[in-house]
């Protein structure tokens, strides 16, 4: 990929001065004393580590399956608590001391995805204050000087020795190794000399999303919507909503820290209904025409708003915010034999859009203001028909950022420029377009109201029977 891109004419000739890595966020690697993998990496879809959580997070007085003294110290400095559901390096960690202890005992550091490969381009261990944030291990009260705590490393019973050093997400971490600058097809410079190029600490999907989108003033709003999705902003308080698993950590931008959370599936339900529903490889259906997208967003245009009175609920795996449940389950609510294929299309764009406008109330709170207009980003915003929707459901005004599914890649590249003093935060804005705006559609503002009350509904409702039906569901 690197080389197609250094291919291009508008590349082509230009000096590379520095490299950042974004990827995905809360996986762990366990690796030796020269940074080679011990095993597969243990990534954020992985809860087998759940069934660890209750006593590592309990005590003698509970609030919400948390021991009031360690959710005390959790909170006061790091703004948040692991997630009981066990889908964070936390439980990661613990499930491999307790299931792979030869790896555990091997293992010299225990690395975010991203600092793993920041180690392969430099030869250094480091993490950057973002990326460690979801070991629950650190104090974030100093966004500009986080630093690991004895007593949550002492909970948690990795010795900090297995992990990495930490440093901004705009620090230089090191410079480029020749290996791996000519892995990459860049000049690695002459024998025994370095190669001069920079590499920036970088920062996880979550964090560099929100650079990219371009919403880097505070309190500025971003929707994400790609696999799962969320709403963010960047804050300067440290604060924390534990009722509705949201949280401000840190984030890629100095001195900054940002509004996490998370819904589990979000495009991940176009890609459930594709490959299991529509066109699974069962013999009974042919693969899936390759302008699927395209046939689905004609599809879901021909249905009204409202599907029909159908309700798509999203929870496929169950849900992180605003209610973290991971045995709650989703699927289609009020099918009729008048139900088509519009419909069902139409109303999946429709209940992801429930789901974020319920996240987007307690995030407006958390915040303290309004969000609007709302940068919308990933590659659900590339259907201009989900744009409009998500303008009419949330009832705000959509700016659909242009290519938006490259924000990640935009924003590493855009705090790699402000690692090398290239640029300042407050010159972002200006490199990151806005393609179209969508404002919401007056006639529609009731009927989405109506139907985003019974969402809820259907959430409280069949909240008992998720829970009977998958209470040893944790994988």
């Amino acid at each position: 990929a690197s080389r197609a891109v250094l291919a291009r004419p508008e590349v082509a000739g230009r000096r590379v001065a520095a490299v950042a890595v974004t990827c995905h966020w809360a996986g762990i690697v366990a690796v030796d004393g020269e940074g080679k993998a011990l095993r597969p990496s243990i990534i954020w879809m992985d809860s087998r580590g759940a069934r660890y959580m209750a006593e590592h997070c309990g005590g003698v007085i509970n609030l919400e399956g948390y021991g009031a003294r360690r959710l005390r110290r959790w909170l006061r400095l790091t703004g948040g608590a692991p997630s009981l559901a066990g889908k964070e390096p936390t439980a990661h960690l613990l499930w491999l001391r307790a299931n792979e202890p030869e790896i555990y005992a091997k293992a010299a550091r225990f690395l975010e995805p991203k600092d793993w490969l920041n180690h392969r381009l430099t030869g250094i261990f480091a993490a950057t204050y973002d990326s460690i944030a979801l070991h629950w291990v650190t104090d974030n009260r100093d966004i500009d000087r986080v630093r690991y705590d004895p007593t949550l490393l002492e909970w948690l019973g990795v010795e900090r020795e297995k992990l990495p050093d930490l440093l901004a997400a705009t620090d230089v971490v090191g410079e480029l190794g020749r290996e791996a600058a000519a892995d990459l097809g860049l000049d690695p410079g002459d024998p025994g000399e370095s190669t001069g190029i920079k590499v920036v600490g970088g920062s996880p999907d979550v964090q560099t999303a929100a650079v990219g989108s371009g919403a880097v003033a505070d309190g500025d709003a971003h929707l994400y919507v790609g696999t799962s999705s969320w709403i963010s902003a960047h804050v300067r308080v440290k604060k924390t909503d534990l009722f509705h698993n949201m949280t401000a950590l840190p984030s890629a931008l100095p001195g900054r820290y940002f509004v996490a959370n998370a819904q589990e599936t979000a495009g991940a339900c176009f890609e459930h209904l594709r490959d299991k529903l529509l066109f699974p490889d069962d013999g009974l259906s042919g693969p899936p025409p390759p302008d699927f997208w395209t046939h689905v967003e004609a599809l879901a245009r021909a249905a009204p708003a409202g599907s029909g009175g159908l309700i798509y609920a999203p929870w496929l795996y169950g849900e992180r915010s605003p209610v973290a449940d991971h045995t709650v389950r989703g699927g289609f609510h009020n099918l009729s034999l008048q139900s088509g294929r519009p419909e069902l299309l139409r109303a999946v764009h429709e209940g992801v859009a429930y789901n974020n406008r319920w996240l987007l109330g307690f995030v407006e709170r958390f915040i303290g203001r309004r969000c609007e207009p709302i940068r919308y980003i990933g590659g659900g915003a590339s259907s201009r028909l989900w744009c409009q929707i998500m303008a009419d459901v949330l009832d705000r005004e959509i700016d659909q950022v242009a290519e938006p599914r490259a924000c990640n890649a935009r924003g590493a590249a855009l705090l790699a420029s402000v690692g090398l003093g290239h640029l300042q935060v407050e010159d972002i804005p200006a490199r990151v377009p806005v393609a179209e705006r969508f404002s919401p559609t007056a006639e529609h503002r009731e009927l989405h109201s109506a139907r985003f009350a019974e969402f809820l509904q259907i959430f409280q409702r069949s909240r008992p029977i998720h829970r009977r039906l998958n209470s040893r569901d944790h994988a």
